[in-house]
């Protein structure tokens, strides 16, 4: 378990907005390669893919890579950076978060989102939320030609600096990138734990790119991998500090989260019902959902390739922040959910969905 958790924080730490996923890749891939022949496309994609047995049906599991961060849009002439949003933000996330900015060469460069002090806002601004338009990247430099000679300019990717922590107490983990960074770790523990399994079904991994921005390169993944079924893992927001009691349905230390419907897609009912009877036979605590908003990798894969898709969502609090709080236990009974249906996803239940 130690080696679980420490592959955790190293992944919540990786720097990987949507478009610069290279860092998560490589830990991907690291944590892999022991036991697995991976594949990296150009959009930085990392895939697994298996021998195709008669009969077997072929599963695919998903999680995406990158999060939510920011993109240089200019320099200004005294050395701050306009920047735009990279992936749903709230704009009351951004004031005085520290940011880390990769500059051309792979350096990295601490920055705060800095907004007008209190000591030069008119009367009429003072009650007023600053525009993402009105906010600034801050390097510490004074002029843009300093902030160009760090290999910062236009395009220049950014994350939260946050450095993750484990409480052991409490089994707790606080960090950034949990959406779906704690999904990637999952992803990861299910298939070191499926290798030498024997399974009804064949099982592939897809780890994609860009889902923050439009769930873009999970595409080229089942183009490339043609599962029968997916499995997305997912950091899932929850909602057990601010919903009444009877709305609560992603709680911390409650199990996983299979949602049923949101904004972006409907479930095929057959296939979530296999997966809560699955997790009532092994006695996975399990919660059920059905959202009003959010999106995933599974609605993409389910409109544009009519495959059965589920979503395992691990929850987090806080999602779409620079802090967040994500727990042990919840990620340890998605991987045991997954694995469970992996060992009774057979050609006989894929016919019934």
């Amino acid at each position: 378990m130690n080696k679980e958790i420490e592959r955790i924080r190293a992944l919540s730490d990786a720097f990987g907005p949507s478009g610069f996923e290279d860092e998560v890749a490589d830990l991907v891939e690291k944590n892999l390669n022991d036991l697995y022949e991976t594949h990296r496309d150009h959009m930085c994609n990392v895939t697994i893919d298996a021998k195709r047995e008669d009969g077997k049906p072929v599963i695919m599991l998903d999680a995406h890579m990158d999060e939510v961060g920011a993109i240089v849009q200019a320099v200004k002439p005294n050395g701050t950076m306009h920047f735009l949003p990279i992936g749903g933000w709230q704009k009351t996330s951004f004031p005085s978060s520290s940011f880390i900015l990769k500059d051309r060469n792979g350096g990295k460069h601490q920055a705060v989102v800095a907004v007008k002090p209190p000591h030069f806002v008119a009367a009429k601004e003072k009650d007023a939320m600053p525009e993402v338009s009105d906010m600034v990247l801050d390097c510490g430099t004074c002029s843009k030609e300093e902030t160009e000679g760090l290999g910062i300019s236009i395009a220049t990717p950014a994350c939260p600096d946050v450095s993750c922590r484990y409480d052991e107490e409490r089994e707790v983990f606080y960090g950034k990138a949990f959406d779906c960074r704690i999904g990637v770790a999952a992803e990861i523990e299910t298939m070191r734990r499926l290798y030498h399994a024997d399974l009804p079904s064949v099982v592939t991994a897809s780890f994609s790119t860009q889902e923050e921005v439009g769930e873009r390169g999970v595409l080229a993944n089942v183009n490339r991998l043609r599962p029968d079924v997916v499995i997305c893992f997912e950091g899932c927001p929850a909602d057990d500090t601010f919903s009444p009691d009877h709305m609560i349905q992603a709680a911390m230390h409650k199990g996983p989260m299979l949602r049923h419907m949101d904004v972006s897609m409907i479930t095929n009912p057959r296939f979530q019902r296999f997966a809560l009877d699955i997790a009532e036979k092994y006695n996975i605590p399990v919660q059920e959902s059905v959202r009003a908003g959010g999106g995933t990798n599974g609605a993409i894969i389910n409109s544009h390739y009519g495959i059965p898709s589920i979503i395992i969502g691990i929850p987090v609090r806080y999602i779409h922040s620079s802090n967040c709080w994500t727990a042990l236990d919840d990620y340890e009974n998605a991987v045991r959910l997954a694995c469970a249906i992996a060992e009774e996803l057979t050609n006989d239940v894929l016919d019934t969905l």
